[in-house]
């Protein structure tokens, strides 16, 4: 069996984490190395390495995660005054663990371009 990614060990409670929301399909917690004064990861639960691997068949999986991170957005009480959802994909992408996954950012005002 190959390695577990770092989510996967936070998934089967390996790795204690904040969890902020639990699904079927996902999972969210806080980043543990925030960049803003909210910023949560959202996650499914199966690993898929990144969003330029993703096939057809993740359609449901990939709007799943949206409306998850959506939701989590409102009851952290940052939907009203704006967040950003961004997905990192590749080395270059700043990708750190290769399972897909979206960062919620928020509790600031954002800066544009973001780097």
């Amino acid at each position: 069996m190959p390695n577990k990614t770092l989510f996967e060990k936070i998934r089967d409670g390996e790795i204690p984490a904040d969890i902020v929301h639990e699904d079927e399909l996902c999972l969210a917690f806080r980043d543990i190395s925030p960049q803003a004064p909210l910023h949560i990861l959202v996650v499914p639960r199966n690993p898929l390495p990144r969003i330029g691997l993703a096939q057809s068949s993740d359609e449901a999986l990939l709007g799943h995660l949206l409306l998850a991170a959506a939701e989590v957005a409102r009851r952290e009480g940052v939907a009203e005054s704006g967040y950003r959802l961004v997905i990192n994909n590749g080395p270059d992408g700043g990708e750190a663990v290769p399972h897909l996954h979206v960062h919620l950012l928020g509790g600031r005002k954002l800066k544009w371009p973001p780097g």
